[in-house]
C-alpha cells in the first residue's frame, strides 16, 4: 500500500506499526459511540494514531461533575457538547482527519440506519446503559462489523486489574452480566472482545439516583481508571486495523 503524505506528527508512529499499517489506519473509518470517561481517550489514542476517518455519537454536555476524569471536561467546556468539544481538539491534532460528530443519543431503533448508511471497519462501544449497548452490539454482530466494548470502569481503583476477555468469560463486572443478560436473549451466543476489570467494586462507591435520562445510579471514579480503560479500546482497534 501507498501511504498519503505523512505528516512529521505520525514519524514516531511510522517508526513502530510501519508503513503498511499506517496506511490501512489512514484508509480506516472507526465509530465511537460514547464519549464520556472511557469513550474520549479511546477516541484520541485512535486520532494520534492516524486514522482517517473517525464518527463520534454522544448527547452529553460537559456538566461540573465530568471534570474529575473526563478528557473534553474543564471549566471552560461547561454546557459544551462533548463531540463539539473533541471535534475541535481532535482537528488541532489531525487537521487531515476526516470528522462526523453526531450529538445525539442512539436508541434501538436509530442504529440500524447509522450501520447501514455509512462503512464502518471499526465500532467503540464505549456506551454506559444497557438497552442502546446492547442493541449497537446486537447490531454490529448481524452486519458482521468488528466492535470492542468497555465493561464497567466505575467503583474501581487498581490498574493492575484491567483486563482483555471475552464477555463470556469476565466476572467482578456488574455491566458485563447485564450485557450478558441481555445478549443471551437476543440470539445465539458469539465473542465480543471487552475490556473490564477483575476488581470487585467498592458497594460504597454507589448511590442510586431517580429522575435521571438513562441513569439510575451515580458511581464513584477516579481519574486514571476510565482513561486506561480508554486506552485498551484504542490499542485493540489498532491493533486489529
Amino acid at each position: 500500500m501507498e501511504l498519503d503524505n505523512i505528516a512529521e506528527w505520525q514519524e514516531r508512529t511510522r517508526l513502530l506499526l510501519g508503513d503498511e499499517h499506517l496506511a490501512r489506519l489512514q484508509r480506516a473509518h472507526v465509530l465511537i459511540v460514547g464519549t464520556g470517561g472511557v469513550g474520549a481517550y479511546a477516541a484520541e489514542m485512535i486520532c494520534r494514531a492516524g486514522v482517517g476517518h473517525l464518527t463520534l455519537v454522544d448527547a452529553d454536555s460537559v456538566q461540573p461533575s465530568n471534570i474529575n476524569r473526563q478528557l473534553p471536561a474543564l471549566h471552560s467546556t461547561i454546557g459544551q457538547e462533548k463531540v463539539e468539544v473533541l471535534a475541535r481538539r481532535f482537528r488541532d491534532i489531525n487537521p487531515k482527519l476526516e470528522l462526523t460528530i453526531r450529538a445525539e443519543y442512539l436508541t434501538e431503533e436509530s442504529i440500524p440506519a447509522l450501520l447501514d448508511n455509512v462503512h464502518f471497519d471499526f465500532i467503540v462501544d464505549a456506551i454506559d446503559t444497557i438497552t442502546p449497548k446492547c442493541s449497537l452490539i446486537s447490531e454490529a454482530w448481524q452486519r458482521h462489523i468488528p466492535i470492542v466494548s468497555s465493561m464497567g470502569a466505575g467503583a474501581k481503583h487498581d490498574l493492575t486489574k484491567i483486563r482483555f476477555a471475552d464477555l463470556w468469560d469476565t466476572y467482578h463486572c456488574g455491566l458485563s452480566k447485564a450485557v450478558r443478560k441481555r445478549l443471551q436473549k437476543a440470539g445465539p451466543k458469539r465473542k465480543l472482545p471487552v475490556v473490564f476489570s477483575i476488581e470487585q467494586a467498592d458497594p460504597h462507591a454507589v448511590v442510586l439516583v431517580e429522575g435521571e435520562r438513562n441513569k439510575k445510579s451515580t458511581v464513584g471514579t477516579v481519574s486514571y481508571m476510565p482513561a486506561v480503560f480508554g486506552c485498551y479500546l484504542a490499542q485493540y482497534v489498532i491493533e486489529h486495523l
